[in-house]
């Protein structure tokens, strides 16, 4: 069901590193078709992809107030109360990110230096819907966006069979602050936000994640609009020494292989005996589950335990791997996540399965996947936000480090550069 691995560690890693690179010309293909029609057709277009996809024929795209109000109405009111609580560690954790514009002069001189900090003024947040429908992607996505100031937050996600949206999806979007909620998913959702229509307006930035399509038209639109990040197959890691729980461990692998086939669940671990009771319980936890089928596909084909020599060389590995999500399950969880340099999210002890961090605790749950936690970093308040340089010299100043800049400007040949520094040093008081 799971490999077992001491040798030939280096080959399964990079058979994990690799497994998303998947043949997007075909892919392309489709979604730059979609995205042409989407451009030239609009909501025409919209319509059309949305019942060849969805099944669905819609005379209005966007979501009314009295659909809100529904959603209201229907919901679980313990589920609710559950995303009431939620977006409040979710606002509480990402608030701290909130950057100021400064400005200072260097002592002495007449400079002023500065940035200002400025929010982008239209984002547009992809959600998954159907059978895949998460609000907690809502919260993550239109928490940090709102807290960054954005003008006008634009929510798409697919329709269900009967052409409503999920309630839990509709209450998540009204309590985050998302202005304007429109019924279109996949590529041609993403082309409706990067090109605009006559119902959804053109948007500067798109976050959040979608399947391979929805990747796909990303990539394609990426410089027409910002885009956030493209997200992988979702991974685990857990270190841990012979105190962990064998069960706990299986539970929390399972808990990502369930995602897709795709998955990558991985546990390294110095104890032989820990790895061996790991294994028996992945058999008979997946045993009872209902996504059975995925879970052990995921298992066989990405999932396995690596047995090293020492913690360290654990540690090593998981710096090597980048993990989405780290699980720490050590003896000394505190001292142990001081020697992690990559990783999207760590999670410190038993009582912190990655559920915690998905759902409630506040971090964002949009983290970089296949090792790009070596250069990137989870969605914050700073994917929402704009950093412009202020720059100011007094004529003494320019005066005083014109010939340094004349000078860089003719070594790269730029004669120009340098002459609009010349000409300014040059003038006379009557041509002030």
């Amino acid at each position: 069901m799971i490999r077992l691995i001491e040798d030939n560690i280096e080959e399964y890693l990079a058979e994990i590193q690799n497994r998303n690179q998947e043949d997007y010309n075909e892919v392309y293909k489709a979604v730059d078709e979609i995205l042409e029609d989407v451009r030239k057709n609009k909501d025409e277009a919209l319509k059309k992809y949305t019942m060849e996809f969805d099944r669905v024929s819609l005379s209005d795209l966007e979501v009314s107030e009295d659909e809100i109000k529904e959603a209201y109405q229907i919901i679980d009111k313990e589920l609710l109360e559950t995303i009431r609580k939620a977006k409040k560690n979710i606002y509480s954790y990402h608030e701290k990110q909130i950057r100021r514009s400064y400005k200072y002069k260097p002592e002495g001189k007449d400079i002023i230096l500065g940035q200002l900090i400025n929010p982008i003024e239209k984002v547009g947040i992809y959600v998954p819907g159907g059978k895949a429908a998460y609000p907690s992607t809502v919260l993550m996505n239109a928490i940090p966006a709102k807290i960054a100031g954005v003008n006008e937050i634009i929510m798409i996600t697919p329709p269900q069979r009967d052409g409503k949206i999920k309630d839990s999806i509709l209450v998540a979007a009204d309590m985050a602050g998302v202005d304007r909620i429109f019924k279109v998913g996949g590529a041609q959702g993403i082309g409706a936000l990067a090109y605009g229509t006559q119902t959804i307006p053109k948007v500067y930035k798109i976050t959040g994640p979608g399947n391979i399509y929805v990747a796909a038209a990303k990539r394609r639109v990426s410089g027409f609009v910002g885009i956030d990040m493209i997200a992988g197959p979702s991974e685990i890691l857990i270190i841990a020494d012979k105190t962990a729980s064998p069960r706990y461990i299986a539970a929390d692998m399972i808990s990502q292989a369930e995602h897709d086939e795709m998955a990558a669940c991985i546990l390294i671990t110095n104890s032989y005996s820990l790895a061996d009771k790991v294994k028996k319980e992945l058999k008979e936890q997946s045993n009872v589950l209902e996504r059975k089928e995925i879970i052990e596909k995921s298992l066989k084909d990405h999932g396995a335990i690596i047995i090293t020599e020492s913690m360290k060389h654990c540690i090593d590995l998981a710096n090597e791997i980048a993990p989405e999500h780290l699980e720490l399950l050590t003896t000394n969880p505190f001292e142990n996540y001081k020697k992690i340099k990559n990783a999207g999210a760590i999670f410190l002890g038993e009582n912190s399965p990655e559920p915690v961090g998905d759902y409630f605790a506040g971090p964002n749950h949009t983290l970089p996947t296949s090792s790009t936690s070596k250069f990137s970093s989870g969605l914050s308040v700073d994917d929402f936000i704009k950093k412009t340089s202020l720059i100011y010299y007094s004529r003494q100043a320019l005066l005083e480090n014109g010939g340094h800049i004349v000078r860089f400007a003719e070594n790269e040949g730029l004669t120009g550069h340098a002459n609009a520094i010349k000409i300014r040093m040059k003038r006379d008081a009557n041509n002030d």
